[in-house]
């Protein structure tokens, strides 16, 4: 997982004073899909919009996470881990952060697997189900793949993924300051 704090300018009462910051903080999970080679530039794109992530204090790091965290993103999301989320399984930092995610906060996933594993029967349900418990897809897309087969299943583009987490991120601060 890559956590980072996302920060966006604010307008200053005066244009003399320093125009202060709001931070984010958006945790990144990143599972074994090949898609997380995009993981690189997902990143430095996120990072475009803050500053880096500092450190931990508390022991129980997936507990400290999910209250740093105001947004998590899952992006790859793969078979294997979308299986485990769907079913409630937790044998890794990334899913006991999930399992343990304060579910008023907004957490989007990106599917991202082969067109044959996507076009699975069971893929469609465990999407529903993490769509039920209340998390955000960010569907995935045609295109080729690594493997070299042609179909649904590659991650989202970078752009669409970042405009989503920012779109999130302005409609929460809208409903925080109502």
């Amino acid at each position: 997982m890559e956590p980072l704090t996302l920060s966006e300018p604010q307008p200053s009462p005066q244009n003399s004073l320093p125009t202060p910051e709001k931070t984010y903080h958006v945790l990144v999970g990143v599972t074994g899909s090949v898609a997380a080679l995009k993981l690189p530039v997902l990143v430095s794109e996120l990072l475009e919009i803050p500053g880096l992530w500092k450190g931990r204090t508390d022991p129980v790091l997936h507990i400290d996470l999910r209250r740093w965290a105001d947004l998590m993103l899952v992006a790859p999301l793969d078979a294997n881990t979308l299986a485990k989320i769907a079913n409630g399984i937790c044998d890794n930092l990334l899913t006991c952060v999930i399992r343990a995610w304060d579910m008023t906060k907004p957490l989007l996933f990106c599917p991202a697997m082969n067109t044959a594993m996507w076009e699975h029967p069971i893929t469609a349900h465990q999407v529903e189900q993490l769509k039920d418990f209340g998390y955000t897809e960010i569907p995935c897309v045609v295109k080729r793949l690594v493997c070299g087969d042609e179909g649904q299943g590659a991650m989202a583009e970078v752009w669409t993924i970042v405009e989503k987490v920012k779109a999130i991120l302005s409609e929460r601060d809208l409903l925080t300051q109502s």
